[in-house]
């Protein structure tokens, strides 16, 4: 009779152990399991706490929208900056085009009027030397008194321009009836410009 007391007291205590046992594996578990489920939402947030580490313990840095936004100014501030030079340039490309395309509007016009002033030179040349040669050819036909009273009233060196491009028989005569002073000065004219022509 004492025996099987014994051993169901023995039987009891084993159970009882048992009991302890499961309970405290399953709390143990069940620790370890709540330590497991934080580690998974702080390995989620970027980082994972040490078993016996709260997370209110732990001081996170994060980057709010008022962090960024002097950065995010500075940038936009740079692209403006950007946009308005390329439109300085844009705007100076344009001018310089412009300017470019009225010089060589001008220039053009510059040429045009360049040729229509030699043309209207020659023009002019080509008439003065016609009016001098109708001139010369005028004096020459003249009666050699006449021309003579009339080249008397020229100015020496006018005078000796004409007579220089007359036929010398011609000019011979009219030099013949000029006073000797006036005579003189013309054919001293006409000596000094030939002596400065070049010699062969």
């Amino acid at each position: 009779m004492k025996t099987k007391r014994k051993r169901s007291i023995a039987n009891r205590g084993s159970i009882a152990l048992l009991v302890g046992l499961l309970a405290s594996s399953a709390l143990l578990r069940l620790a370890v399991g709540a330590n497991s489920a934080l580690a998974d939402v702080d390995l989620a947030a970027g980082f994972s706490l040490p078993l016996g580490i709260e997370r209110s313990d732990v001081k996170t840095e994060t980057t709010s929208e008022p962090d960024i936004k002097p950065l995010l100014d500075a940038l936009r501030a740079r692209e403006e900056r950007v946009v308005a030079r390329e439109d300085q340039l844009a705007a100076r490309t344009k001018a310089l085009d412009v300017a470019q395309r009225e010089v060589e509007r001008r220039l053009v016009a510059l040429e045009s009027a360049e040729q229509r002033l030699r043309q209207t030179l020659s023009i002019a040349q080509t008439a003065a030397e016609d009016d001098l040669v109708k001139l010369t050819t005028v004096y020459e036909n003249m009666k050699p008194k006449d021309a003579s009273a009339l080249f008397e009233a020229m100015e020496p060196a006018f005078a000796a321009g004409f007579l220089g491009r007359m036929e010398p028989a011609a000019a011979a005569k009219i030099m013949a009836g000029l006073e000797p002073q006036s005579a003189y000065s013309i054919s001293a004219i006409l000596a000094g410009r030939n002596a400065r022509a070049p010699k062969n």
